[in-house]
């Protein structure tokens, strides 16, 4: 028997490589404001979004280790990983 069926063309994508991805293009508008002499304060305006959005993927990578550090039941591996973000 024959197999006809074809993959999927449509793949879920990582939520934290889609929110990197949209942090890449704000940071490339950046650049353009920037260039385009925009004013300072939209800027930096621009520059704390960007900031803000990258503590919430943090976050969420360091919330998805610690839950599969429990899971696994490696709380030594957690506490390392702690260290080396907080040095």
């Amino acid at each position: 028997m024959e197999n006809n069926s074809t993959p999927s063309t449509t793949t879920q994508q990582d939520p934290v490589v889609t929110q990197l991805n949209r942090i890449q293009g704000q940071i490339a508008g950046i650049a353009k404001m920037y260039c385009d002499d925009r004013s300072c304060t939209d800027v930096v305006h621009q520059i704390l979004a960007a900031r803000s959005s990258l503590g919430k993927v943090a976050r969420e990578l360091l919330t998805t280790e610690a839950s599969r550090c429990s899971k696994e039941r490696k709380l030594e591996d957690f506490e390392q990983v702690l260290k080396e973000l907080l040095r």
